[in-house]
């Protein structure tokens, strides 16, 4: 893996994020999911050492290193705690990443730097009770009045909601009694009419901080629109694309993370007189556990590369996701299975990883959404044929 993707920069970072996250992460990680809430000195730290803006050019303050570094991070931080992971993820994918792909210069340098440095979090409002997997159902409007946005609707299951300092969010852009389409905006999540619902109590991710929104006549300024109105549906829909090569990282990680945890165990439990490592029927999980794992590493890695080559990743980002999450929720069972009773206690932490890993298979894009992504991918390459 590192001879095919990785320069000495890399993993120097994976090094550096890979030590963080045993010395200040894996001892609070039951607690951070046991409270259902991530302390303040890990954003902070994580903000110190350039975690929270790996892909954002130096320019705007982060460490202008490529999409490979960034999962490479993602991956490592899921290793020992998912929910440290998705919060990064969320907050570098989904809150800050539109901005700079899609943003006017204007807006990098007002909200992009205190994002990279982790001053702040950032989220990203797509999902709505109606509109999950069919995002180009959004309700929420936002009607012009002069030069603001009035919007009003709803999101929800946003991350970092709860403690963003700035909010990408889509609507409806009604001008002139016409609907222009579905557009993506920048707020602060300190303004009027932004109601934050309380936080959502998970099965997993519960460090993940998971709200719902409410836009009751909340008003934007016109400079607050990422692109144009008819880029807005472009602008998101290229953030899910580099979003799933994020989650298949995480998956990738949670995976690693649970499976490390069967590995250890293995070797220590004795059973009918030798270690529990040398019956065919666990020795088998985890040679299956670790083929499967390096598989959707494979993919997910491939994925960024291309991302970072400027090439089409529709279909590789889809599979990538696919695979990885579907990997994640395999192994971690199989992990708990290898532990035994052990397995579903707290104590060792496998549980958690399978509570962690359901989610995987659902957050930005389903299952059945990426094999119709990828289905689609085919296709068309058929025709072309």
């Amino acid at each position: 893996m590192d001879k095919l993707f990785f320069t000495d920069e890399h993993a120097m970072l994976r090094d550096m994020v890979r030590e963080f996250a045993k010395n200040e992460i894996e001892p609070i990680a039951r607690e951070i999911d046991e409270k259902a809430a991530i302390p303040q000195h890990l954003i902070d730290k994580m903000g110190d050492l350039g975690i929270m803006g790996i892909p954002v050019p130096e320019k705007y303050g982060g460490a202008g290193m490529d999409t490979v570094a960034y999962i490479t991070a993602i991956l490592e931080l899921a290793k020992v705690d998912a929910s440290v992971a998705i919060t990064v993820s969320a907050h570098t994918s989904l809150g800050t990443m539109p901005i700079v792909l899609s943003g006017t210069e204007r807006q990098k340098i007002k909200y992009v730097p205190d994002l990279a440095s982790g001053k702040t979090l950032g989220a990203f409002g797509l999902t709505e009770p109606g509109a999950g997997s069919d995002a180009g159902a959004t309700k929420t409007t936002a009607v012009r009045d002069g030069d603001e946005y009035v919007v009003n609707g709803s999101k929800i299951f946003i991350t970092n909601s709860g403690v963003a300092g700035y909010l990408n969010l889509t609507a409806q852009i009604i001008e002139n009694e016409e609907n222009l389409g579905v557009g993506a905006f920048i707020t602060q999540t300190n303004v009027p009419g932004l109601v934050i619902g309380p936080k959502e109590k998970k099965m997993g991710w519960r460090g993940s901080d998971t709200h719902q929104l409410f836009f009751k006549d909340m008003r934007i300024p016109e400079e607050n629109l990422i692109g144009t109105p008819e880029d807005g549906f472009k602008t998101f829909l290229k953030t899910l694309t580099g979003g799933r090569i994020s989650i298949g990282a995480l998956s990738v990680g949670t995976a690693q993370g649970a499976y490390m945890k069967a590995l250890s165990y293995a070797c220590e439990r004795e059973a009918f007189g030798k270690k529990i490592n040398q019956f065919q029927s666990v020795s088998f999980k985890l040679a299956d556990m670790i083929t499967r794992i390096e598989a959707a590493k494979l993919l997910v890695y491939h994925a960024a590369w291309m991302k970072d080559n400027s090439l089409d990743v529709t279909k590789e980002a889809a599979m990538a996701k696919l695979f990885a999450s579907e990997c994640a929720m395999d192994v971690t069972t199989e992990a708990i299975q290898v532990l035994g009773g052990y397995g579903y206690v707290k104590e060792y932490d496998v549980e958690r990883f399978y509570r962690d890993a359901k989610v995987l298979e659902i957050g930005e894009g389903t299952s059945e959404i990426q094999r119709l992504i990828i289905s689609k991918e085919i296709i068309k390459s058929v025709k072309k044929i």
